[in-house]
């Protein structure tokens, strides 16, 4: 039996994605082999496990009562695993981690590198996404969320807040009057960011809070879109401060209302209540902090 417990580990992620090619992305496994495991499985164990069909999957009665047998043995090793972990003093196994796809050349991501240096015996799998990602649905040890956080159940830890600006490229800004308040730039073309509001507030450096709603045209789902198009003058948009450094510099880009500030960005560790690999995520989380406490 002992040769088919990474069978039944298999079988419990085909269960929780919902379909063996789910279940091969996050195992970076093919399909064929994930499929071929189960069935490798049904057969040593002389019966059905999961009904096929061409949109779904379905779990059997046997399936069903051996899939919560599999989900015990597998919590009860991610636990030893743990333990060991917090004895040793050289960590070992995997972490499944997702970031915002402008974060591929972060300070974040060097000191995920730095981490990955300092313990090479942590396998790490990251996954750069702008889109918003269910940690539970989608097996993750660790996501980095940029925002403000609501309240939920999951743990989260700040890691560091950076300034975001509005931008337009030099000739787009040239063609318009000067903008002195934020009301000046209500009819100017925007590129929005489809995951945030039509609004925004700004304050003045003596505190005075204004908020304005803009129209778009065009609606992106990548920060790296939003700096692209302003570049090619489609309009205004705001941006985390690190990703039009250099464009600003070399004029590309223009800061426009230098003087009043939009609402920083909080930059947050999130991850389950009930970590599957809670040292291992700890130790990343707290390395991540100490690293980017000054940044």
């Amino acid at each position: 039996m002992i040769n088919y417990l990474r069978h039944m580990a298999v079988f419990a992620r085909v269960v929780d994605e919902g379909s063996f090619r789910g279940a091969a992305k996050t195992l970076n496994l093919a399909p064929s082999r994930i499929s071929h495991t189960v069935a490798d499985l049904e057969q040593y164990l002389g019966v059905t496990l999961l009904y096929r069909t061409t949109r779904k999957l379905t779990l059997t009665n046997e399936g069903s009562n051996f899939y919560k047998h599999a989900i015990e043995i597998l919590k009860n090793a991610e636990a030893g695993l743990n333990e060991l972990n917090a004895l040793s003093e050289q960590p070992i196994g995997s972490l499944r981690i997702s970031l915002p796809a402008f974060l591929t050349t972060s300070p974040i991501s060097s000191a995920i590198a730095d981490f990955s240096k300092l313990y090479p015996k942590v396998s790490l799998s990251l996954i750069f996404t702008d889109h918003i990602v269910d940690i539970l649905n989608e097996s993750l040890d660790l996501s980095i969320r940029v925002g403000w956080l609501k309240d939920s159940s999951m743990l989260a830890r700040k890691l560091f807040e950076s300034r975001r600006i509005l931008v337009a490229s030099k000739a787009y800004v040239s063609s318009r009057d000067i903008p002195y308040k934020p009301s000046d730039i209500v009819s100017w073309d925007w590129i929005s960011f489809d995951i945030r509001s039509n609004s925004v507030e700004f304050e003045s450096e003596h505190g005075e809070k204004v908020t304005i709603s803009y129209h778009s045209n065009l609606s992106v789902n990548s920060a790296d879109a939003l700096v692209h198009f302003a570049k090619k003058g489609l309009g205004l948009t705001y941006i985390p401060e690190q990703l039009v450094d250099e464009a600003i510099q070399s004029g590309e880009l223009v800061h426009v209302l230098p003087t009043w500030k939009i609402k920083s960005l909080g930059y947050y560790a999130v991850w389950p209540n009930k970590s599957r690999r809670e040292n291992l995520t700890l130790l990343l989380v707290r390395y991540l902090a100490e690293r980017l406490a000054n940044t």
